[in-house]
């Protein structure tokens, strides 16, 4: 008889090993027995709680956007000013909790395999949108609307571009550096508006 509460337990120890597996793979050809394995569970059980590969692949994603989209909330319950709120949603791209080589490469992982997954293509528009919206909500308060899209497409573009860029390199991913090279950015544009 199963123990009661454990399932819970189970889906996220699988959810982390998935993470950890594709991080050390670098890629998605990673077997239910592999992460069953790493959660500490059998291969029987990661096929009940998920059924096939794709959906424990689907719900690692979902696992991984829930996290950025509760970190960005209270990352702009904190800010007071529009200009905080754009740097509220940048840092928290960025934080030592998104910012993990692990994480880093599911991104680029479920990026790659989004280019013939209908359901993970849907959840990167998602994310996508929640970015872009995200963004606009401080951005609106500083630009004229066509201006604050424009800098949140670039802001946007810019944080997945050092994502890309982040997984193609050995090391410790360096946060710092890639906030400042996005706030560098925000400055100048944010800056030429209060010139004009």
């Amino acid at each position: 008889m199963p123990k009661v509460g454990m399932e819970p337990l189970r889906r996220k120890a699988l959810i982390d090993a998935t993470i950890s597996a594709i991080g050390e793979r670098g890629s998605l050809d990673v077997t239910m027995s592999e992460i069953a394995g790493r959660a500490g569970v059998s291969s029987a059980l990661a096929h009940h709680y998920f059924g096939a590969k794709d959906e424990l692949l689907l719900a690692t994603m979902r696992h991984i956007l829930a996290e950025l989209t509760a970190d960005t909330l209270r990352a702009l319950g904190s800010a007071s000013t529009s200009r905080e709120r754009v740097s509220a949603v940048v840092a928290v791209n960025f934080s030592d909790i998104q910012f993990q080589p692990e994480t880093i490469a599911a991104w680029l992982a479920f990026y790659v395999e989004a280019q013939k997954s209908p359901s993970l293509r849907r959840l990167l528009r998602v994310y996508a949108r929640r970015l872009h919206s995200n963004l606009m909500s401080g951005l609106t308060g500083i630009l004229p609307r066509a201006e604050a899209d424009r800098v949140a497409e670039a802001t946007a573009a810019m944080i997945d571009g050092l994502y890309i860029r982040r997984a193609l390199k050995d090391g410790v991913p360096d946060a710092a550096t890639a906030i400042a090279l996005v706030e560098d950015y925000l400055e100048i544009k944010l800056g030429e508006r209060h010139k004009q």
